[in-house]
């Protein structure tokens, strides 16, 4: 435990020198006023990030009854390195200037989301220290990066209700205890890990300059209703109120008819008159110069042939073409539907659901 201590401290002071080096650059580049706010913003937040893993050491080991590892280890040495990035993007909240550095943190933070678990598996080194890392840094960039993304006016602000679901959660968890009610256990759902890993991938890109932020700030509801959803689903089988079989018979039902509804929906939606041109369908006016494109796209996700990659591929195309300020109920409803089938999957009646199962897959296992 002392070797794993030392490390701890030794990572600690590395990170600290990387705060100081930033706000050196930030000073002299920008304003010494801005780099100081920075600074202690990023530095709380590195504190925080530092003493929840100093209280959870003891974790650090396989399971309950094996003996703690000598080392962190890289899956859990990665999971930290993404956690001081997060702290480097809270460095930037409520700063009167927009920069690129805080989606290169968090679009860093959201790849290494993938890349600790595989390393921990691949070393042989998986522990309980690292899933409660991983739940903790979910949790806190999906705080950290949504409050600097409504700042800037990429996102809805009602996304932030999402930003606080998982602390509502664990709060409503403690509070059973203390009153001694029951809490019932909730069944594997690798939705659960597949939802919050597209909100972290949301949430990087909506901070780049690329897309429109009066896209993103409707795409950022699309993407936080499925969430809250699962999150109260999940607290009504803890308190009873639902079974645990109803609560997966919910997601069938969805697979069996919202998900293919959704792929019916875009053809209507590709052929429904748009505001900007009464005699012109919305997929003459949306996609005008990317007709093959489009076409291929959208018999990806009519097919369910890795439906995923057609909705992405038909939200970036109609993104790109959009230069508007305002959407339009088609335009909102074709948002909607291309969000939801990329966090969901097109469902029954697909070809290759390749992309579901990328995305549910553990890297390394």
């Amino acid at each position: 435990m002392n070797n794993i201590r030392q490390e701890l401290h030794l990572i600690g002071g590395i990170g600290l020198i990387f705060l100081l080096i930033g706000c050196g650059i930030l000073g002299d580049t920008e304003d010494w006023i801005i780099a100081g706010q920075w600074l202690l913003q990023a530095g709380l937040l590195w504190a925080w990030v530092l003493r929840f893993i100093w209280n959870k050491l003891a974790l650090n080991k396989a399971s309950s009854n094996t003996p703690p590892y000598p080392t962190l280890g890289w899956g859990n040495r990665l999971t930290i390195l993404r956690g001081g990035l997060i702290a480097l993007t809270g460095g930037f909240l409520f700063l009167d200037q927009e920069s690129w550095l805080p989606a290169l943190f968090y679009s860093l933070a959201a790849i290494l989301d993938r890349l600790d678990g595989f390393i921990a598996r691949r070393s042989r080194q998986v522990s309980l220290l690292g899933n409660e890392l991983d739940i903790n840094f979910d949790a806190l960039g999906l705080l950290v990066a949504p409050l600097l993304a409504v700042n800037l006016g990429k996102i809805h602000v009602s996304y932030l209700f999402l930003s606080i679901a998982y602390y509502l959660y664990q709060w409503g968890l403690q509070h059973r205890r203390s009153l001694n009610l029951p809490i019932n256990a909730l069944a594997p759902n690798p939705l659960r890990r597949t939802l919050a890993g597209f909100q972290m991938g949301f949430i990087a890109v909506a901070l780049w300059p690329l897309l429109n932020p009066a896209v993103t700030t409707v795409a950022s509801i699309a993407f936080m209703l499925p969430v809250l959803f699962g999150f109260a689903v999940d607290w009504w089988v803890i308190c009873g109120k639902l079974s645990t079989q109803r609560a997966l018979n919910l997601e069938g039902i969805s697979a069996q008819f919202l998900q293919p509804g959704l792929r019916l929906l875009l053809i209507g939606l590709h052929l429904m008159p748009t505001d900007d041109a009464k005699n012109a369908s919305y997929w003459q006016i949306a996609f005008s110069g990317h007709v093959f494109e489009e076409l291929f796209c959208i018999s990806l996700v009519l097919l369910g042939f890795a439906g995923r990659i057609g909705a992405l591929g038909l939200f970036l195309l109609w993104t790109w073409n959009f230069y508007g300020l305002h959407i339009d109920l088609t335009g909102k409803l074709f948002i909607f539907s291309t969000s939801w089938l990329m966090l969901l999957g097109t469902g029954r009646f697909s070809l290759w659901q390749w992309d579901d199962a990328w995305v549910k897959r553990y890297d390394g296992a």
